[in-house]
């Protein structure tokens, strides 16, 4: 198993995932290994793969960093 495969995400899982704060919907960058709550402000981290959905381990992100990481995609 390649590094790479080891740090993706099911696409099933991302699916079904919410955030924890807001029930909200998350948002997968790949590029920084987060889900993001936009409505909540925070950005789970991924470790090897697995979403930590927990608040104390979220980062909190201002609302220039969700603007800009959006019109990339």
């Amino acid at each position: 198993m390649s590094s790479s495969s080891a740090t993706e995400v099911d696409p099933k899982l991302l699916e079904i995932l919410v955030c924890p704060v807001t029930k909200g919907t998350l948002r997968y960058d790949r590029e920084k290994q987060e889900l993001i709550s936009e409505k909540a402000g925070l950005a789970f981290p991924i470790r090897d793969g697995i979403p930590i959905m927990l608040a104390d381990e979220a980062r909190e992100i201002d609302d220039m960093a969700i603007d800009s990481s959006a019109e990339k995609e």
